[in-house]
């Protein structure tokens, strides 16, 4: 092992302690070992680690750019709210964590089996923070779970991960194989799917910590209020409010129904709500937001006046100056005067009583006003107001445009599953589509991509190059391979291992084609079947759940989930132990026959039936 391998070894093992540490930020650290790496081999003449250039490249990987790209599918998604609907039947309300995991994890599994598993945690992101939101669930016991579910499910068919496609096309490139079909591997990926999930559900409650925000007693918190009007016919009308979600509502407090001219309160959750009825509600600004956003609710402002579709939500605040201190909203004429609307008020953390155009105007109040974009501009520098600031994500969803959004992403999906186009590709031509037809704006999309992601993957790509150039991840390969004493059941564990290893380490589709030769030929020289090996090289390649650069869909969860490396570490390793188990003994066994590895024939074909070499 040259110089450059041993100081990749060494980057590579300082990175895991700064990130079990967090030191600092995810992307600075991975993206700062890569490029430090890069830099020496510069400095150094080297040809065995990868340039500045090479690293700066890897932010053109097809890989990367897909999962920047989905962002913006993603947007159109979310702004259009075309999953709400059917995640709501789907999901239900969950009592808990545990219930919750489960009704989310095994839709995932599902739909990954089938569609790629990076876009089905990209679509899932908003669905899991609504979930959160209306259940009270922390985020961080949803977010990890359904992208390891996502990872279960795309190991169980041919088409669940581009690995499989990877390896796959590898053999038979070599071999003039048929290959496997669409469903052998789910000889091995069903069984070890439903291994995983009960582990998952067992563990992850306990082991993922519940990072919540400040609930909404923090003496710091603004307190907003807000009135809202069910709608005639819409998905609340007739239904309690227990049924419809609307209790224990995170950082958001349903304080009274109007109907009529007569207030409702104290609020029972076995209260039946109509058209026509106004809800009025107390919390901070991200909840407020959430419910103006909500699908059959609509803001109720001074004047009943609708909302404009093109509105965005404003924060600002009330100056000394301003000459409507001691009026009410409605005797300010406020809409008029500043061409915005008032929606809510919030006066620290007092809870503002009283109808919204009643309230009298004091020094520093904070008002939530729905205006265009130029209401920033031309009162920014008012008098009238200490601090203007826009609230993002708050435009009004555009519901109208759901079923094109849910169009163009069901097109992606089949465009790349089943025709000869790649998923960069399709989910460009998708992501095109969402912003040309109005579902995201050019904005909307431009702020919907995760750069902190991006700089984290494309760092994580130059310490698996690193790895590769440098004969790191040969040596490892052969060290563990070589520990097997010549028994196939040891050599199938042994290459297991290191694709393990390694994919929890590089990237996964890195790590299968560095392990691939290897397994190969230690099959042939055993004088074994292939298969086994294939399957298990397969699995182990996607399996990473350790690390959160095992798998991109590891990485896409870390922030929004505000996990910490040893979140990884506690839930992920027994699922790499559980899979290494079941993957050993499925890859090697049939129903009917038990010792295929000692056979020489393969356990995997359509029929699910043994066939010679």
């Amino acid at each position: 092992m040259g110089w450059e391998a041993v100081l990749t070894l060494v980057v590579v093992v300082a990175l895991l302690a700064a990130l079990v540490k967090e030191i600092a930020p995810t992307e600075v650290l991975i993206a700062g070992g890569a490029v430090a790496l890069a830099a020496v081999g510069e400095l150094s003449g080297s040809d065995q680690l990868p340039s500045v250039a090479a690293v700066a490249a890897s932010m053109g990987n097809t890989g990367l750019a897909t999962v920047g790209v989905l962002f913006v599918v993603v947007a159109g998604l979310s702004q259009t709210r075309a999953l709400d609907k059917p995640t709501r039947w789907l999901i239900g309300s969950p009592k808990g964590p545990r219930s919750a995991q489960l009704r989310l994890v095994a839709p995932v599994v599902a739909l990954s089996a089938f569609v790629n598993n990076t876009p089905v945690v990209a679509m899932f992101l908003p669905i899991v923070d609504g979930i959160s939101k209306r259940t009270g669930i922390a985020g961080s016991q949803l977010y990890l779970p359904m992208a390891y579910g996502a990872t279960f499910g795309g190991i169980c068919t041919l088409i669940g991960t581009s690995t499989n496609l990877v390896v796959n096309g590898l053999w038979t490139k070599e071999t003039g194989r048929s290959g496997l079909g669409l469903f052998d591997l789910a000889w091995v990926g069903v069984p070890a799917a439903i291994v995983g999930t009960g582990i998952m559900l067992a563990l992850a409650p306990r082991l993922l910590a519940s990072r919540k925000p400040a609930i909404d007693t923090d003496a710091n918190l603004r307190q907003y209020s807000v009135e809202v009007r069910v709608n005639e016919g819409g998905p609340y009308a007739g239904k309690t409010v227990e049924e419809a979600g609307l209790r224990g509502l995170p950082r958001l407090y349903l304080v009274g129904i109007e109907r009529g001219g007569e207030v409702l309160a104290p609020v029972s959750a076995k209260r039946r709500m109509f058209g026509g009825d106004v809800l009025s509600f107390a919390g901070d600004v991200d909840s407020v937001v959430d419910v103006c956003r909500y699908e059959g609710l609509t803001v109720v402002q001074p004047g009943g006046a609708e909302r404009p579709p093109s509105a965005r939500l404003i924060e600002a605040v009330v100056s000394d100056t301003c000459p409507l201190l001691g009026m009410t909203i409605r005797e300010a004429h406020f809409r008029s005067r500043y061409d915005a609307a008032v929606v809510a008020v919030a006066r620290g953390a007092e809870r503002v009583t009283g109808r919204l155009g009643d309230i009298e105007l004091r020094a520093g109040d904070t008002l939530l006003l729905e205006a265009g974009d130029d209401f920033l501009s031309t009162h920014g520098r008012s008098r009238d107001f200490f601090l203007v600031s826009g609230i993002d994500g708050s435009e009004a969803p555009r519901s109208e445009r759901a079923n094109l959004a849910l169009l163009f992403f069901g097109l992606m999906v089949l465009l790349a599953t089943f025709g000869q186009v790649e998923m960069l590709t399709a989910a460009s031509l998708a992501a095109i589509a969402m912003v040309a037809t109005g579902c995201c704006s050019i904005e909307q999309a431009k702020n919907s991509i995760d750069w902190s992601l991006l700089v984290a993957i494309a760092g994580a790509l130059g310490i698996g190059a690193a790895m590769q150039t440098s004969g790191l991840a040969a040596w490892m390969a052969d060290s563990v391979i070589g520990l097997s004493g010549g028994s196939p059941w040891g050599a199938l564990l042994a290459v297991y291992v290191v694709a393990m290893l390694l994919t929890e380490l590089v990237t996964n589709n890195a790590a299968a084609v560095l392990v691939y030769p290897i397994a190969m030929s230690t099959a042939r020289s055993l004088g074994v079947s292939e298969t086994p090996f294939i399957v298990a090289l397969m699995v182990a390649a996607s399996a990473g759940y350790a690390t959160p650069f095992g798998y991109q869909t590891n990485l896409m969860v870390y922030g929004p989930g505000g996990y910490r490396f040893i979140d990884y570490v506690r839930l992920g390793v027994p699922l790499d132990l559980a899979y290494l188990v079941v993957t050993v003994a499925r890859s090697a066994q049939n129903r009917t026959e038990p010792n295929a590895l000692a056979s020489g024939s393969s356990t995997f074909d359509r029929d699910w039936r043994r066939v010679s070499r």
